[in-house]
Parts: structure tokens; C-alpha cells; sequence
């Protein structure tokens, strides 16, 4: 299975978004389509054309896995070790290691000017790193069934 860079980043991002990707083997398309699992009362519909498709012909298809709750740590984790400005560091560290570390994070890198774009920029990487991780998997070959 070869993929461009493009389709690459497109499952990358879709997989940020909370999607969940599914790359067709036998047609090299790709589908992405809500992740139920994460949602409270979803409006299933405008994916039901999709989730069917892949349902009825599930063994052609490849999913790829988010991150997990501690792989997303571990991303916010990696990127405060290298924030240069120190008040910021502190500041990312302390919520990281206090309740709702997802949020206090957040919260502290939407308020804090250009390191707002370069948490952007540093997620986005290593989201493609994580796709092409999987991709290199020895059971992601064209004929795993």
C-alpha cells in the first residue's frame, strides 16, 4: 500500500478531527467518517451511506487508529520539553500534572500567542508520523484480509 503525502496528512488531520479513516485496498480511496464511540447522541445519518459500505465489504478495507488518551498525553508531554520560554513551560507543566490536563493545556496554549501555531504545527507532525507508523505495520499489506 503506497499512499501520497497528501492523502497522508488528509488521514492525519481527519484523525485529529476525531474521525475515524479507512483506506480502501481495492480501490485506493479513502472514507472518513464520524467515530460514534466519541460522541454523545450522534446524528448517525449523513453516515450511513458510508458506514454501510465499509460494513458490507470490511475486508477490503484498512482502519487507521487514532491515538490513544496517553499517546495525546505523551504528544502534549514531548511538546512542553521543548518550549523554550520557560514561563511558559512551567505553566504547561503544572497542567499537565493537575485535573483535566487535556483542557488546562489547552487553555494555556490558546492563550499563549505564537506558540499557539507552532503546538499546531508540532501535533500536526507527529500525527503524520503516526499514520506512517502504522503504515509501515507488517499487516498493513495489500492483501491482509
Amino acid at each position: 500500500m503506497k499512499l501520497t503525502d497528501q492523502q497522508i496528512k488528509e488521514i492525519a488531520e481527519n484523525l485529529d478531527c476525531g474521525m475515524r479513516c479507512f483506506y480502501n485496498k481495492q480501490t485506493g480511496k479513502m472514507k472518513s467518517v464520524m467515530d460514534f464511540d466519541d460522541c454523545i447522541d450522534p446524528d448517525e445519518y449523513p453516515w450511513k451511506e458510508e458506514m454501510k459500505e465499509i460494513d458490507d465489504n470490511w475486508s477490503d478495507y484498512i482502519e487507521f487508529e487514532k491515538m490513544s488518551s496517553r499517546d495525546s498525553y505523551q504528544l502534549m508531554v514531548d511538546f512542553t520539553e521543548q518550549v523554550q520560554n520557560s514561563q511558559l513551560r512551567d505553566r504547561l507543566i503544572n497542567s499537565l500534572n493537575n485535573s483535566k490536563p487535556f483542557r488546562n493545556f489547552k487553555w494555556q496554549i490558546d492563550n499563549s500567542g505564537e506558540y499557539r501555531q507552532i503546538w499546531f504545527d508540532f501535533k500536526d507532525k507527529r500525527y503524520i508520523e503516526w499514520v506512517k507508523d502504522q503504515l509501515e505495520q507488517p499487516n498493513r499489506t495489500e492483501d491482509n484480509e
